[in-house]
Order: structure tokens, then C-alpha cells, then sequence
């Protein structure tokens, strides 16, 4: 695979560095890096605008954290570009490669030796007055919640449309499979491997003693309405960018049938290994 593309993290001098370590690495194989304007400006190189990058590109490695690869994820949404990340965050569950392990990846990369991991996104229409105003996508998560300091929510729960419960909470997160491992995680949901097909629905900080995260399948439609009279309300997309909602307007959302992202699955990397990593699973505590 030759058309190989790069996005990288602008703010972190260490992804710059790391970028500049990949350009010199393409040249020197034969397979000179594309670069959006954005990053060839700051590297000063040649680039190409979005929809030309977009159309030739086929794989792009996306150099930062997990923040930078839902950055990417929105850039090459409904393109069959596949994308491989180069973790210089903190966890890293979507960047997963290390900066030390560039070559011998790329090296698998270049001679086809990976496979391609499909993740499903969401699909959320937000309805005020029962007209759709917004339609956004998300890799990991669309979350409600309220500006105001200690301010509860009531949010009427519904599935395909049927009542389900009115919840009292901080606000709710609806995940996929591939945010499991994100916000959602750390509002009690459970870890699911990102191939399945399922949403989470996770409350945050609910006030009653029965609400517990729960699993819904890919033909199942979550809808979110915030009841009451606060006017501080906001929906986040991947936790980047922010809507504003109202009372009464109603958030769908559901896993979308026609776009995916697709990601490097490289060999001796597959998600068992990389949750055991980057949770601790299964090691033993060191003791003095």
C-alpha cells in the first residue's frame, strides 16, 4: 500500500517530531507521505487540499492521542480510507502503536501484512419542535448534559420510541462498542470488544439506586428528550464538539447502516492485548 497520507496532532512538539521522523521514513521507502494543508504548512512541505487528499489517500497515519484519531475518524467519515494511529496521548486505545514500533509497523503496513477492523459509528438526529436541526456522527460517544454547577437532569429514556424511564441523573452517554473504553467506562459500562455490533446506554451520577448501563443491539433506536426547565443543556459529539438542546427537543440515536471507520488491525496487536496493556488486567500488584 503505497498511498499513504498522514494527520497529525499540531499542539504536541512531539507528534511535529515524530512527524518529521515518518516523512523522512516515506521518502527514504519510496512512499512519500501526503499531507492535508493544515499539517504541510506547519511541516513546511507540499500539500494537497481536503478533497483531493481525501480522494487519493488510502491509508493515513494519524500521529497523537485518541483526541487526534476521532479528529481523523470525522475527516475521512464516508471515505473508504483506513486509518492507523501512533499513540502519543496517555492511553491510547484507537492510537494503539508506539512511537518506538513506527518502522516495524509500517513495514507490516506497506507489505499488506494487517488486517482492516470495520468500527460502527453513531448516528444521531437531534428534532427541536419536531424538526431535525442537527445530524452528527460519532465514533465513540454522544453524551447530554447540563452546563449549570450540580444541576440535575430528568431525561425521558426511550427505546424505538417506546417509554422506557424518566432518568435522574447528570446527564447520559450513549456508546459504541469502540467508546467503551472511554467516557463510558468511566461511568461504570462495560468493555466490549469494538467488532460487536451494540450501543451502551450509561447514566452519569444517577440519582436513584436502580439505573444501570444497558446494552442495546444495532437495530435499536435510543432516544434522549431532557425534561424540566433548565436552559444549560448540551450534547458533545466524541467529546469535541458541542451542541446546544432545549427542553423537549429529542436526540436519536442509533448505529448508522451506511458509515464506518475503518482501522489497522496488526499482527501480535489484537484488542485482548491492548485492554490487558492499557487497564492492567491480569498483572500482579508489586509489592514492597
Amino acid at each position: 500500500m503505497k498511498e499513504l497520507g498522514m494527520i497529525v496532532n499540531l499542539r504536541k512538539p512531539a507528534a511535529i517530531e515524530m512527524a518529521r521522523k515518518l516523512l523522512r521514513w516515506g521518502n527514504s521507502h519510496g512512499c512519500p507521505f501526503m499531507l492535508p494543508h493544515q499539517e504541510a504548512s506547519a511541516l513546511t512541505t507540499a500539500g494537497l487540499d481536503d478533497e483531493q487528499w481525501l480522494k487519493t489517500v488510502k491509508l493515513a497515519v494519524v500521529v497523537g492521542g485518541d483526541g487526534t484519531f476521532l479528529r481523523a475518524a470525522r475527516y475521512v467519515i464516508g471515505t473508504d480510507i483506513i486509518l492507523h494511529g501512533i499513540n502519543l496521548g496517555h492511553l491510547g486505545f484507537l492510537a494503539s502503536s508506539r512511537p518506538d514500533e513506527y518502522e516495524h509497523d509500517l513495514e507490516n503496513i506497506l507489505n499488506d501484512n494487517f488486517e482492516v477492523l470495520e468500527r460502527r459509528v453513531l448516528k444521531c438526529m437531534l428534532f427541536h419542535d419536531g424538526s431535525p436541526s442537527h445530524k452528527l456522527y460519532a465514533l465513540n460517544d454522544i453524551v447530554l448534559t447540563t452546563n449549570a454547577i450540580a444541576r440535575l437532569l430528568h431525561i425521558e429514556i426511550r427505546f424505538n420510541l417506546d417509554f422506557f424511564c424518566v432518568l435522574p441523573a447528570d446527564g447520559a452517554i450513549v456508546s459504541t462498542a469502540t467508546g467503551s473504553t472511554a467516557y463510558a467506562l468511566s461511568a461504570g459500562g462495560p468493555v466490549i470488544p469494538p467488532h460487536m455490533d451494540a450501543m451502551i446506554l450509561a447514566p452519569l451520577c444517577a440519582h436513584t439506586l436502580y439505573s444501570r448501563p444497558i446494552l442495546a443491539s444495532e437495530n435499536d433506536c435510543i432516544s434522549l428528550i431532557p425534561r424540566g426547565a433548565s436552559r444549560d443543556l448540551m450534547l458533545t459529539q466524541d467529546g469535541q464538539l458541542a451542541y446546544e438542546v432545549f427542553p423537549g427537543d429529542r436526540i436519536d440515536i442509533k448505529l448508522s447502516r451506511s458509515k464506518k471507520i475503518r482501522t489497522v488491525n496488526l499482527p501480535g496487536k489484537n484488542y485482548l492485548d491492548i485492554v490487558r496493556e492499557k487497564l492492567g488486567w491480569g498483572q500482579a500488584l508489586n509489592s514492597d
